[in-house]
């Protein structure tokens, strides 16, 4: 018996995303003073963008592989971390840390980071304190954000702005481009 499964899908658009960037960045003014942004590598990397423009904070990356597999709703597997941190903020500056991600799809991406980013050599005793930060929550996320303006009610793959790129190759976007 063959069974098929169509996943419900959340599109959204690069106007959507921005306001809920923006959404984000209003929560945090209003409820925490970070003293830097620490974003998870690929999925932060627009949002710590934007956020750190707003916020006029230092930032750093964290960059971690979390998905495999060929097509864009990959599976989410063992989490490989990067050796270093990668940041010009100054250590001093880690000590009110606002970890960003994308979104908590199962939270584990979440927790590993704290935990890796607690006992990261070059900052690990500048830290004093880490909250995190996240543009959806899915339902059935166990990690719960400080910080996170669209908590889903349900489960769906969110098909980002920037997401139709991993299907294509440079050299169909040369001959779109002619």
């Amino acid at each position: 018996m063959i069974i098929v499964f169509m996943a419900e899908k959340l599109i959204i658009t690069f106007d959507e995303y921005i306001k809920i960037v923006e959404k984000l960045a209003i929560i945090i003014h209003k409820n925490y003073q970070p003293t830097v942004l620490v974003g998870i590598m690929r999925g932060a990397a627009p949002i710590i963008d934007i956020l750190s423009r707003i916020l006029k904070l230092p930032i750093a990356y964290i960059v971690i592989q979390s998905y495999s597999g060929k097509g864009t709703e990959d599976q989410q597997g063992q989490l490989v971390f990067a050796r270093e941190l990668s940041s010009l903020a100054n250590e001093k500056d880690f000590n009110k840390v606002l970890l960003i991600d994308d979104l908590s799809d199962t939270g584990l991406t979440l927790n590993k980071s704290i935990d890796w980013l607690k006992n990261y050599e070059p900052v690990k005793n500048f830290i004093n304190e880490v909250k995190t930060a996240c543009l959806w929550k899915k339902k059935s996320s166990t990690f719960e954000p400080d910080y996170c303006p669209v908590r889903l009610n349900s489960d769906p793959w969110i098909v980002q702005p920037t997401e139709h790129y991993e299907e294509l190759t440079i050299e169909k976007i040369i001959k779109r481009n002619q």
